[in-house]
């Protein structure tokens, strides 16, 4: 388990954005043996583990030589985006003598959690002749600064902060220039600034993940929400495919899919409610004629964080589902669909971490106080797949750094490991 944690902690600080994130989990793909399919090629339908990958969502899988159209399919899906402040297009803004950086808010951020810390520059760079540079701008480069609380005496009785006034981050002295960033980032990524037409950049928090506690049992980190559970699905899917690979009798078909624009929505070309998916399952199912069997005979595994009970705050959770770190990741269940969790799906679940000998718990949401969602009912409405929400238990959610216990990446990813394999 301290293993698989650091392992954890090197990926998130590989993955500063999903672009990063995808780059990261192509590299261990491909160190498993898997190959890149391409979607503008034709489909490749031997046995084997492939990976498709588009913008900063990807999907990988591993077809078992046993596998005929109609073979069930066992997908997990997470999302690679996380909270953020996205710099905007035209970059450059100033005042009083101070260089600053135009941002706005991506998702659900906490936004004091994002004050008084040394921030890097990271996302891509898109080049007029349709070429992509990442770029990782990794050493203290911009600030969001406080105001101090002797010009506002009455900030720790309630801070607010306008988005479009106090989140501006500063990166130096002197009178803004446009093209400033853009030429600065372009020498970072070692291309000609002339040569870049768009830009998708982030700020991110450079404290590195970090073990705490007395016994060194929790884990503090950026982006556990959502690369916790992309880790843990990388994991899961390369021992799948060892599993299934030799068994000849294999009865599924191991899927893994990491989403962009899920704290957005996932409205887009990339996200859960797009296509891509759908078309990587048809595909896979042996095409539209075989995949309503094979659609009805499959499962989804909806994996993203779910709320520790807060110690501060337990007016705010519901008494009997009180989830904790470290006790195994939770099944999520909400009367309203806003997870996808039914009675069967979470028979699987508990099957699954019975299977692998994991801890499991279940987290439901006060009646007074609404819960988020996740892309599990998207994925259900769209696909007709039965759909399980799980995740593994934070503190600080959407802030820009949450807390998770050491141990349940090693059962997330264990329990994973069954789900993806299940032949029941």
């Amino acid at each position: 388990m301290d293993d698989l944690a650091q392992d954890l902690a090197d990926f998130i600080a590989d993955a500063p954005t999903p672009y990063h994130a995808v780059a990261e989990a192509v590299r261990r793909l491909g160190a498993a043996g898997f190959t890149e399919q391409s979607e503008s090629e034709p489909w490749a339908d031997g046995p084997g583990g492939r990976y498709l990958v588009r913008d900063g969502t990807f999907a990988a899988w591993y077809v078992p030589g046993s596998a005929r159209p109609g073979t069930p399919l066992r997908i997990m899906a997470a999302h690679t985006d996380s909270p953020t402040l996205r710099i905007k297009p035209n970059p450059d803004v100033g005042a009083a003598g101070w260089r600053q950086v135009a941002v706005e808010v991506y998702g659900g951020a906490l936004w004091n959690s994002w004050l008084d810390r040394d921030l890097g520059v990271a996302g891509r760079l898109a080049l007029y002749d349709g070429s992509v540079a990442l770029v990782d701008v990794a050493r203290p480069l911009l600030r969001v600064p406080q105001l101090a609380i002797h010009l506002d005496r009455q900030v720790n009785q309630g801070l607010k902060l306008d988005p479009q006034q106090h989140l501006l981050p500063i990166w130096g002295l002197g009178a803004p220039a446009d093209g400033e960033l853009i030429e600065f980032l372009a020498a970072e990524a070692g291309v000609d600034a002339a040569e870049v037409a768009a830009h998708d950049l982030v700020v991110y928090d450079l404290a590195p993940p970090a073990r705490l506690g007395e016994r060194f049992e929790l884990l503090a980190a950026p982006r556990l929400d959502n690369l916790s559970s992309v880790h843990a699905g990388l994991g899961a899917l390369v021992a799948a495919a060892e599993r299934v690979g030799v068994d000849d009798g294999a009865d599924v078909i191991p899927v893994l899919v990491g989403f962009d624009h899920e704290e957005i929505g996932s409205g887009s070309a990339t996200g859960a409610s797009g296509p891509l998916l759908e078309n990587v399952l048809t595909k896979l199912a042996g095409g539209h004629d075989a995949r309503s069997a094979a659609f009805a005979r499959s499962r989804c595994l909806s994996v993203d964080v779910t709320h520790a009970a807060h110690p501060n705050y337990l007016h705010l959770h519901e008494p009997t589902h009180r989830t904790l770190p470290n006790r195994g990741p939770a099944l999520k269940v909400n009367a309203n669909q806003r997870y996808a969790t039914d009675a069967p799906g979470a028979a699987a679940w508990h099957r699954a971490c019975r299977d692998a000998g994991v801890p499991t718990q279940v987290f439901v949401g006060r009646n007074t106080v609404p819960c988020g969602s996740t892309v599990g009912p998207l994925l259900a409405t769209r696909l007709g797949i039965r759909t399980v929400d799980v995740g593994i238990p934070v503190l600080s959610m959407h802030s820009a750094r949450e807390l998770c216990g050491v141990d349940d990446p090693a059962h997330l990813a264990a329990a994973a490991t069954a789900f993806l394999t299940d032949p029941i």
